[in-house]
């Protein structure tokens, strides 16, 4: 058979065996990843993610093909960063393919993956069949030998020299939860379109994977478990909660597959194997030092914060009343909701509350007490703290009610044990949507110009099909949990607000851009996007984008400024500093230096608008606003592009990011001349400590490239 070369645990084998190839697993490379390093700046994927990167940049176009999965998210940013360096031409790859296989128990799935498969067979068929030498193969398993017996579960092991450390230090591996899967008995597609077939380990529940282990532990004799987290896995540490509650005994060990050995001296002379026994965080009235207030100057925005205050506190009754309530991610479909006048919170607005409140330490520290991690997805575990906190007086806003649904999106690795502890500890069952991903070779880079009305020519009809089909499932049950009916002229007149308000936000977007000294900045801009945002599809959140626009008009109009002696104009590149908007404001009388873009106007303005003209059907419109959801923000090929695109337009002078940007999108912005200040910090929860290094670094970038490109920049609009 042909060889070809494949990344990802859930590879159909039979598929490529029916024509004509055998799969080949891409080793991970041991030793230095110049290319990866270099193409990554570092960032953006860990050492594994480089690991699988190397080979294929250093591969020739003529060596055998390559097949990736979306088995998990890593993955799909190797796929993405190499076709982008492809685009650019800065790598020549052999032919490539990305596998989209979902893997949740839904007869959608299955018809999802019918069509990928049957795409992954045409491509299969439009490749030589010529053998070649595979230059990789599968990893080498080490012989576990002998020792203490021990069933590994937590992030998989690919890592020849870890396996071979841990056997050195006398651990006999008898059980490998992360790697079991199982194969299909045929090559019938059908069988292998079934989305329980080869389910990756981080969309396993935490309660099956444990139990599953302690299986293990029974036929394998073995009495210890190791748990090991990977190079800041975030899905694995969701399981410990759950390894705990069977009472197992657990041994625990993180670290980079760089470092094996620094990896195994924690498993040496642990302090304790003992199962941990839940406890609640200390009960404490300290409250924290309140941050600088922000200067906000529209008049438009004066009432959000009584109109939050007032719904927030219907929403509490409501929920207090009997009714259902919903708590969904953002980038989850909200507008059914709307729609059924079904009472929600967006999780992520939320978390920004809890930060805004200076509570974000004390949320971990219940998710702490609660054996569930602190440092995996903790912006969005900001809601399952929630669930924990029983300080009226220190709970924001009163607290969150306990929620009778839950919905997300499965765009990350942990959200699905996420959700299901979250589910567990509401005793509710919680709705993950799949997280598609466009497979094509070749992209609309201008996806910011296409989508709002050309949608249904520039997206597959696949990933519409496949989210259309949840949406269905989930309104249907919502619908026998509340006895309400869905009306589809409610749900259109929603699908319009929508339209409508986000048309606001795309032409106050674009005055702020041409307009020099720029007329708000985003400690204005933040506020006045997102908070009409979490309120999408009522005619408050419109006519409240609508207020915006005229009023920014106003400024435009008679010439005031953020900053009259505007001299630098920045772009803030991720998540927004909720805790301490006041910092944005820091720089504008020593500098001159002002914010003009942050991503929540911007993606406002270019990835909400799905038009339904022309007799479109709003649910499918619907499906193609959320389908792309993060792929603006954070996946090579679409996200560089469109940032650079902004800088342009908004006369940008210099990019200061956070610790969630993209790093294709700094080095987009790089490659076009804006200088890049990385601050390295989250934004839920900023370290006080570093505020001293953080503010000296900041100062330096302003006072050098930000400076520098500025007057360049000065010159050019003067001339």
């Amino acid at each position: 058979m042909t060889p070809i070369r494949t990344i990802g645990i859930d590879i159909p084998i039979e598929w490529l065996a029916t024509h004509g190839f055998s799969a080949r697993p891409i080793a991970l490379h041991e030793g230095p990843t110049p290319r990866a390093d270099a193409a990554t700046g570092m960032k953006g994927l860990s050492p594994r993610g480089r690991r699988l990167l190397e080979p294929l940049l250093a591969a020739k176009p003529d060596d055998a093909p390559v097949l990736v999965t979306t088995a998990d998210a890593e993955q799909v940013q190797v796929y993405a960063i190499l076709r982008e360096l492809a685009r650019l031409g800065e790598a020549t790859p052999p032919p490539c393919h990305l596998l989209d296989l979902i893997h949740l128990d839904r007869p959608s799935a299955r018809a999802y993956n019918r069509v990928r498969l049957d795409a992954l067979g045409s491509w299969l068929a439009s490749l030589p069949k010529t053998p070649k030498s595979a230059t990789t193969g599968e990893p080498d398993q080490h012989p576990t030998g002998a020792g203490r017996r021990v069933v590994v579960t937590g992030s998989r092991i690919e890592s020849d020299p870890l396996r071979a450390a841990l056997n050195a230090a006398g651990f006999a591996i008898v059980g490998d939860e992360p790697n079991a899967v199982d194969d299909a008995s045929s090559d019938d597609l059908d069988t292998l379109a079934d989305p329980r077939l080869r389910t990756p380990p981080q969309l396993r529940d935490p309660d099956a994977r444990a139990a599953h282990v302690a299986d293990l532990l029974a036929e394998s004799g073995a009495e210890t478990v190791l748990h090991v987290t990977l190079d800041g896995d975030e899905a694995a540490p969701w399981t410990l909660a759950a390894l705990k509650r069977r009472g197992l005994s657990v041994l625990t060990a993180s670290g980079s597959i760089n470092a094996p050995e620094a990896i195994v001296a924690q498993l040496v002379a642990p302090a304790s194997t003992a199962p941990a026994t839940v406890a609640r965080a200390p009960n404490t009235t300290a409250r924290p030092a309140a941050a600088a207030r922000s200067r906000k100057s529209l008049a438009s925005l004066a009432d959000f914060g009584r109109y939050q205050r007032d719904w927030f506190a219907g929403i509490r009754a409501r929920a207090a009343a009997g009714e259902q309530f919903a708590v969904v991610n953002a980038n989850a479909p909200q507008e059914i909701l709307r729609a059924l006048d079904v009472p929600f919170v967006v999780n992520q607005w939320w978390a920004s509350i809890v930060a805004a409140k200076q509570q974000s330490r004390r949320y971990l520290g219940l998710l702490k007490a609660h054996d569930l991690p602190t440092r995996a997805e903790p912006y969005s575990a900001q809601g399952l703290a929630a669930l924990f906190d029983d300080d009226t007086d220190l709970a924001p806003w009163g607290g969150l009610p306990h929620p009778d649904h839950l919905h997300a999106v499965a765009s990350s690795d942990a959200t699905a044990a996420l959700f299901a502890e979250w589910g567990r500890a509401a005793n509710v069952t919680p709705f993950v949507y799949a997280r598609t991903v466009d497979p094509r070779w070749t992209l609309p880079i201008r996806w910011w110009d296409d989508l709002p009305e050309r949608w249904d020519a520039v997206l597959e009809p696949a990933r519409l099909d496949l989210l259309e089909a949840e949406l269905a499932e989930v309104i249907a049950a919502l619908e026998a949990a509340t006895g309400r009916r869905f009306d589809t002229a409610r749900f259109a007149e929603v699908m319009d607000l929508v339209n409508e308000q986000e048309g606001y936000y795309r032409q106050t977007r674009d005055l702020i851009a041409r307009t020099v000294p720029a007329p708000i900045g985003i400690v204005d801009s933040m506020p006045a996007t997102m908070v009409p945002q979490w309120h999408r599809g009522t005619p408050w959140a419109r006519d409240a984008a609508k207020a915006f626009h005229d009023e920014v008009a106003a400024r435009v109009a008679a010439g005031e400024a953020a900053v009259p002696n505007e001299r630098i104009r920045l772009m803030w590149v991720g998540r927004g500093l909720w805790s301490d908007m006041a910092w944005y404001q820091r720089w504008e009388e020593s500098h001159g230096a002002v914010f003009v873009w942050s991503m929540y106007l911007a993606l406002a303005a270019d990835g909400y608008l799905r038009s339904t003209e022309g007799g479109r059907d709003p649910m499918r419109a619907l499906a193609a606003r959320f389908v792309t959801m993060g792929d603006e923000l954070r996946l090579p090929g679409w996200a560089g592009p469109w940032h650079v695109h902004e800088a342009d337009t908004h006369g940008v002078d210099a990019a200061v990011a956070l610790s969630d940007a993209d790093p294709f999108v700094l080095r987009a912005l790089q490659a076009a001349g804006v200088p890049v200040l990385d601050l390295g910090i989250d934004n839920y929860s900023p370290d006080a400590a570093d505020d001293g290094a953080i503010d000296a670094a900041m100062r330096a970038f302003l006072d050098g490239p930000a400076a520098e490109r500025a007057a360049r920049r000065s010159g050019a609009r003067a001339a």
